[in-house]
């Protein structure tokens, strides 16, 4: 049953709906100056007229146009935010200053707007009143001090002061300095929140007193529910070594120093981008991801409702309505009363946020969803218990079983149809993690997280007859490392390489593509250095795996697009390419085993300054990429899109370079993956954009802090930063 959430709005900094109202009733449109009790201050004055500001723009009776200016004139690429509480979700839209000073927020539903600007090198303005149809004029004040202008700098930029371990400390961490780094970025602490965000660069009071930073640290990362597995990391895989870093790193923040290089302001396409911030879920829960239409085809479910997974946090999947701005949840279920839950996890130690309190309580650890054809929304998510039924194991007649035997999986399939409401479990004897359709005629269901296996679900057999064990396969990932072209026998991966035989390889799929070229199916292996990708071709079963080279490492999150070549997120700070048809040597025998075509690669830095350290290696954490096969955005077919997790944003690589789109209120911003969709192919750029949930697992962490819920943005790029 679908339930409304009935989640109150709110506005960020305490900014509520009391202030709107207050002002509307007592100065109606005319103007209302409110001083921001942000961390940085407020500054200058705006003011609100019925006519045309001082630089003519054209607009709509549903926009709110004017200009910026500071100390020396007109503000160019400085974000103008207007933000409401009149609806049931948080609403926000956010568009960038053009090289005059001009903005213009287009489109806006009816309301009261508090209308200010933020940029670098500035402090945050004063905050205006205004309703849909008026022009303001606003003025800002120059940021008094570096140490001032850098609080509103992204996360990479803190982030690049911390230090790194030198070679003799690092000398038990197998892959050295490069491994150090991969589970310090976006395999490990990048891999669930930001690191340099006001939340995480300094040290909450209600951890308790501690002689240094790096016992703070340590007691830091035992709190909550994820306590046990951070300190686990850090201990046992860096022995230890992070503390040291982490604790100088605040103690220098604590003592005033900042970041010493600073962020440019947006320009070029950046300045053309709308970015509209919504909210849905509760305070406590998090969402990995998001999905609201076919990625095969992004008409698929038009201006219509999103569904997010929340993964560990909650069973209450939320459901935003963005053409009403309102949201709503269902409670999925799962099949067997015994199933696990998060909640049998207490917290390691008392969060300085949530105390003791168990906020993470989920059954069906929803991972991921997408649409299909006919927008059901399949997700991965946790049906039952661990132990596979029998069909899934040796002595099985299933020509899968009888491959490649299993007996436990974490995480299965279900499919929920939104216009009845009904949730079908689907258990397979394959863990999911991600979920990728392919471009056949069964629309099959690919999913990573298998471990050994690759699983998949042949959607129309099983929506046709609902027969779960005939219409799921599942393959491990076999190497034709003898040549000859077929599946036979294979070596163990802990069994020394045979000529005569396949070799068998623990490659589990990360993330999971199908190729629209040739309908392979890639996917990136994650959580080992330096990372890999592979490719399986379901005609034949066999697969074949590609490592990362240096200077790439750490692969995480990757997408293909329609020529084939993999685009994939590295923790080495650089968006990795690779194009299997690059390759000059063989690509199965005896020596196709990983290393075989490192010409295949490509590798782009992305944006972002260095470690003080390691200078020339962005700090850049990205998560996951992801190909817009079909212009979505409006930036083109097949322009990659990495998350830029230490940017409140994403980078799209368009034209050989990368433009950043960032998420700059509320800060602390972080995304682990996206899609894009077109809601009218004949609206131009209002009908295109990307659809963006914010996924740590810590939203309490940005800005605003705790009570503040999960965001959904939508990102659109207009011709122009005036187009209206």
């Amino acid at each position: 049953m679908v339930q409304n959430e009935g989640a109150r709005a709110m506005l960020y900094q305490n900014h509520r709906r009391s202030l709107l109202v207050t002002c509307l009733l007592s100065l109606m449109i005319t103007g209302c100056n409110q001083d921001n009790p942000g961390d940085n201050g407020a500054s200058g004055s705006s003011s609100v007229t019925d006519s045309v500001v001082s630089t003519e723009i054209s607009m709509d009776s549903n926009d709110i146009a004017g200009t910026v200016s500071g100390p020396a004139g007109p503000e160019a690429g400085v974000w103008v935010i207007a933000e409401t509480g009149e609806f049931e979700t948080f609403y926000a839209k956010i568009v960038v200053s053009d090289d005059q000073g001009r903005f213009l927020i287009p489109d806006l539903p009816d309301a009261g707007y508090q209308v200010w600007v933020r940029g670098y090198g500035l402090l945050d303005s004063s905050r205006t009143l205004a309703r849909p149809g008026a022009t303001i004029d606003i003025s800002v004040d120059t940021a008094s001090s570096p140490l001032e202008a850098a609080q509103v700098y992204p996360a990479a930029y803190w982030y690049s002061m911390m230090g790194l371990p030198t070679e003799e400390e690092l000398r038990n961490v197998d892959g050295g300095l490069n491994a150090y780094l991969t589970w310090m970025k976006n395999m490990g602490c990048v891999g669930c929140h930001q690191l340099g965000n006001k939340a995480t660069r300094t040290i909450p009071e209600s951890l308790g007193d501690f002689e240094t930073h790096a016992e703070a640290w340590l007691r830091r990362v035992s709190s909550g529910q994820a306590g046990a597995g951070m300190v686990g990391q850090l201990t046992d895989r860096l022995n230890s070594i992070p503390f040291k870093y982490l604790g100088e790193w605040t103690e220098r923040v604590a003592a005033g120093e900042y970041p010493a290089s600073q962020p440019e302001r947006p320009s070029g396409l950046e300045r053309n981008a709308v970015i509209t911030v919504r909210d849905w879920s509760t305070p406590t829960a998090y969402m990995h991801d998001l999905s609201g239409t076919d990625r095969r085809d992004p008409t698929v479910n038009g201006y219509g409702p999103l569904f997010g997974a929340p993964e560990l946090s909650t069973d209450e999947f939320p459901i935003l309505y963005p053409e009403s701005n309102t949201s709503s949840y269902f409670v999925a279920p799962v099949r067997d009363a015994d199933t696990p839950t998060t909640a049998s996890t207490p917290p390691n130690a008392p969060s300085p946020y949530w105390g003791d309190q168990v906020i993470w309580d989920s059954q069906a650890n929803a991972h991921n969803p997408m649409l299909d054809q006919d927008g059901r929304v399949w997700f991965t998510a946790r049906v039952r218990g661990p132990e596979n039924p029998d069909f899934c194991r040796e002595g099985s007649d299933h020509p899968s079983a009888q491959l490649f035997p299993t007996s436990r999986t974490g995480r299965h399939l279900a499919v929920y149809e939104p216009d009845t409401g009904d949730y079908t479990f689907v258990d397979t004897c394959f863990s999911t993690h991600h979920l990728q359709f392919a471009y056949d005629d069964n629309n099959t269901l690919w999913t990573s997280g298998g471990g050994a296996v690759v699983g998949w679900l042949n959607t129309r057999q099983f929506l046709e007859t609902g027969d779960t064990a005939a219409s799921q396969g599942w393959s491990p990932l076999i190497l034709d490392t003898n040549g000859n072209g077929r599946v036979d026998e294979w070596t163990e991966p802990d069994e020394t390489q045979d000529p005569d035989k396949d070799m068998r390889v623990n490659a589990g799929f990360y993330a999971v593509m199908p190729n629209p070229a040739d309908g392979s199916v890639w996917g990136s292996n994650a959580f080992g250095y330096p990372g890999s990708i592979v490719r399986f071709d379901p005609v034949s079963g066999l697969g074949e795996k590609y490592n990362v080279p240096l200077p790439g490492f750490g692969s995480r999150g990757a997408d293909i697009d329609k020529n084939g070549v993999v685009w994939v997120s590295l923790g080495s700070g650089h968006l990795g390419a690779f194009d299997r048809s690059k390759c000059q040597g063989p690509l199965s025998g005896p020596t196709a085993t990983g290393d075989h075509c490192p010409e295949g690669w490509s590798f782009y830095d992305l944006p972002g300054p260095g470690f003080e350290d390691l200078p020339d290696n962005s700090v850049e954490s990205s998560y996951y990429t992801w190909v817009d096969q079909h212009n979505s955005l409006g930036l083109g077919e097949d322009v990659p899109i990495a998350t830029g997790n230490l940017f409140d944003g994403v980078h799209a690589y368009v034209g050989g370079e990368f433009i950043t789109l960032r998420v700059p209120y509320p800060l602390g911003f972080y995304t682990k993956g996206f899609e894009g969709r077109i809601d009218d192919i004949d609206a131009g750029w209002k009908g295109r954009g990307l659809w963006v949930p914010s996924g740590d697992r810590t939203p309490w962490l940005k800005e605003g802090g705790p009570g503040t819920k999960p965001l959904v943005v939508h990102m659109q790029m207009r011709p122009d930063p005036l187009a209206h």
